[in-house]
């Protein structure tokens, strides 16, 4: 059994809400900021930059630019997922910011690797603790104190990694699997296409 101090993750982060646009978010600009919104999110591929939507900047607030191992949280929604934040794929140049729908989470140590916290976030514990904690009745939100009050245990960094990669490797197990999957369903649906067949050429032919 793995386990950790227990900590609050404002004891660990720091947690801000997302820029605060006003309504839509419109494309405009020279393209150097773009937004990260809740459609731009995978959980298994992280930030898709290639659908933020470029921006520009209006209000008085100074913007927190995302950096590298940002966690994005999804303040609404009935999942408060989180993501971790890697610009390798963000072209040469562009910063980014995060909508209003997410908060950003930065952490103040060392001692927790981003992906390990993102990873935990995301499992059971966590999420139970979101529901619970939850506002509203058709859309659900989450508070910034909420957030910030999460508990959490973090066993040491080697650890950390070694869960991450065990985690890695099952990931690409399931998605193997998933992929197994999809090509034996095309090839039931090739050998019901071909018992068939004769029949509709039979019922045709007469």
């Amino acid at each position: 059994m793995v386990s950790g101090l227990m900590v609050k993750l404002s004891q660990i982060a720091s947690i801000n809400p997302g820029y605060p646009f006003r309504g839509k978010i419109e494309e405009s600009g020279d393209g150097s900021i773009v937004a990260v919104q809740m459609k731009d999110v995978s959980l298994t591929t992280g930030v898709i930059w290639s659908g933020c939507t470029p921006t520009t900047l209006i209000g008085k607030r100074h913007p927190q630019l995302l950096g590298n191992g940002d966690i994005l949280v999804a303040a609404r929604g009935n999942r408060n997922y989180a993501v971790e934040v890697t610009k390798d794929k963000l072209a040469p140049g562009v910063e980014a910011v995060a909508a209003p729908h997410f908060f950003v989470v930065t952490l103040k140590t060392g001692r927790v690797i981003p992906p390990f916290l993102a990873w935990l976030l995301n499992q059971n514990p966590s999420q139970r603790y979101f529901e619970k904690n939850a506002e509203g009745t058709l859309t659900k939100s989450i508070r910034r104190s909420v957030l910030e009050n999460t508990p959490l245990a973090f066993p040491d960094k080697p650890r950390q990694k070694a869960i991450m990669e065990l985690v890695h490797t099952m990931q690409q197990e399931q998605q193997l699997m998933e992929q197994l999957q999809r090509k034996n369903q095309s090839l039931m649906n090739a050998i019901a296409s071909d018992i068939l067949r004769p029949s509709i050429q039979a019922k045709k032919a007469h």
